[in-house]
């Protein structure tokens, strides 16, 4: 006789850069096993291939990619199933500013941290009169690919650009070449490159922020969880 199949529930969430709905439920034991493994390995592309693993095999909507989602798409979604996999509420040890030997205990409801929108992004970059740039946000490589040197900083920026264009042309991963994007993002003067970094800078992140006291002291002060490592050191 087989034995029983255990059934999983389903829950919905809005993914933050295309408001698209999808179902995802929680990870297996045996995915959280790949995880934690490659927690522990501290191997960035172990640590990638094993989020969009468990990502792909969680989001059970038909037609959905994690290669299509940015960073801020995979921390909120990786969050979100790991809430409903192991529990809503985390636990944090936060330090305080004015004394870092006393830590202030807090604790969190993942189901209340989302993502941040500042006021004023936009992926469309106007470089002067007649030429704009857009960029994409980075997805899955960035995890696995750091940036390590000036080189990779400025092939991280290429590979973010989706498109550039005018008024009569349009420049995109179909007539353009890596490398030829790499070169156009080095010839950039520092005030042009400077709103292309504004792009990176007020991305959206999944953000949370809390406001503290120290115990001890009694000092105040705001403290920001950011970035899905963050929210489980």
């Amino acid at each position: 006789m087989s034995l029983p199949t255990l059934s999983l529930p389903s829950y919905e969430l809005v993914i933050p850069s295309s408001k698209k709905k999808v179902k995802y439920r929680p990870f297996m034991v045996k995915e959280e096993k790949v995880l934690l493994m490659a927690l522990e390995s501290e191997d960035e592309k172990q640590i990638a291939d094993a989020l969009e693993s468990i990502i792909a095999s969680c989001i059970i909507t038909k037609g959905f990619k994690v290669q299509d989602l940015a960073t801020f798409d995979i921390e909120y979604i990786f969050l979100n199933i790991r809430a409903k996999s192991v529990g809503e509420i985390i636990e944090l040890l936060i330090p305080c500013p004015d004394d870092p030997e006393t830590d202030v205990k807090v604790t969190i409801d993942i189901e209340k941290v989302n993502v941040e929108f500042e006021y004023g992004h936009s992926n469309k970059i106007k470089l002067d009169d007649n030429l704009w740039i857009e960029m994409k946000y980075p997805g899955i490589d960035t995890f696995a690919n750091p940036q390590e040197d000036i080189d990779d900083s400025f092939k991280f920026v290429a590979n973010s650009v989706a498109k550039i264009y005018n008024d009569e042309e349009v420049w995109d991963s179909n007539t353009t070449t890596e490398h030829e994007y790499v070169h156009f993002v080095e010839q950039l003067s520092s005030k042009q490159f400077a709103k292309v970094q504004k792009f990176f800078d007020t991305m959206p992140s999944l953000r949370h922020k809390l406001n503290l006291k120290n115990p001890k002291s009694g000092f105040e002060f705001e403290y920001v969880v950011e970035g899905l490592s963050n929210f489980f050191v």
